[in-house]
């Protein structure tokens, strides 16, 4: 049998490049596509010289190289809020024309393909934990929007090409994840809180930290993806993936706090517009259909997440 060849936008990423690790792992050929818009030529580095990885700078919005692939994972968008706002027409468009030219290759060619949808199409959510049957609550003109309502755009066109086109799909909506190649500087929750208490700097608690999160260790959720995309069946709707695992910011703080031994301040701001009071996946389809489940409690994902940061910033 020949080689079989994945193409993965955003594969430069947190999530992706852990992805294309998994997926080189498996035997396979890999092409990557990233802009670098928010990915990292250093999550990659290490596989220089590799014969079965390729790397394409190209932004999806505009092209998408010519790649004979059998699985295309599409990972293209911005996922922290800062990033994201920061070109809001720039991340809705990756969303909806990203997805739109993964659907026009996958239709063309047979490929298999899979989505990273998140789980902020639920919004600030009124039903909790969030089952995939929420439409959620999704302020459809506020700052976050670029994001949220672009994630929801593109669902709509992944599952009207499986009806009209009977693509093979499958959407993940990804909770926050975590771990090793995360951006110390996106302002994601972990990472800020991690790089900030190494650094002695104080935490910024937005809302008092009151809010809740569910934190799901990167390879327990790459785990996940895979099995999700080799799954014989393809789900009728997306999947969440993520821990239940249901921790307030405050107390994460607290705990990354006591794991580094640092005596950073811990800050109240006020609270984001449309940010989130609570969120919590309901993983029982994922139990269902994918027998997956995360292994990896927080605590132990914290502490290989913090050696990480330290050792970056002992290189540095």
């Amino acid at each position: 049998m020949s080689r079989r060849t994945a193409l993965v936008t955003g594969g430069a990423g947190f999530l992706g490049s852990h992805l294309v690790d998994r997926l080189l792992a498996e035997g396979m050929a890999v092409v990557v596509v990233d802009d670098f818009s928010t990915g990292r030529r250093e999550n990659l580095a290490h596989l220089a010289g590799n014969p079965d990885f390729e790397l394409v700078e190209a932004d999806v919005v505009r092209t998408l190289p010519e790649v004979a692939a059998d699985e295309i994972w599409n990972l293209a968008c911005p996922a922290s809020p800062p990033r994201y706002q920061a070109d809001p027409v720039q991340t809705l468009m990756t969303s909806v024309l990203g997805v739109h030219r993964c659907l026009e290759r996958a239709r063309r060619t047979g490929a298999r393909l899979f989505h990273a949808s998140t789980s902020e199409v639920y919004g600030d959510p009124e039903l909790h934990p969030q089952p995939e049957t929420y439409r959620g609550a999704v302020n459809p003109i506020g700052p976050r929007a670029c994001y949220d309502e672009g994630k929801r755009a593109a669902e709509t066109l992944l599952f009207d090409y499986a009806r009209t086109y009977r693509t093979d799909i499958r959407v993940a909506r990804i909770f926050n994840t975590y771990g090793p190649r995360m951006d110390p500087e996106d302002g994601r929750v972990v990472s800020n809180f991690v790089v900030r208490a190494l650094a002695g700097a104080p935490l910024e608690l937005y809302g008092g930290g009151a809010q809740t999160r569910s934190f799901c260790y990167v390879d327990d959720l790459i785990e996940g993806v895979v099995r999700l995309m080799r799954s014989p069946t393809p789900p009728p709707c997306p999947v969440n993936l993520g821990n239940p695992g249901e921790f307030t910011v405050k107390a994460l703080a607290e705990m990354v706090l006591a794991m580094t031994g640092s005596r950073s301040a811990l800050v109240e701001k006020p609270m984001p517009a449309d940010d989130p009071r609570l969120r919590r996946p309901d993983i029982t389809l994922a139990r269902t259909v994918l027998g997956w489940a995360p292994q990896i409690a927080l605590a132990d994902g914290l502490r290989r997440t913090i050696d990480h940061f330290a050792a970056v910033a002992e290189r540095a």
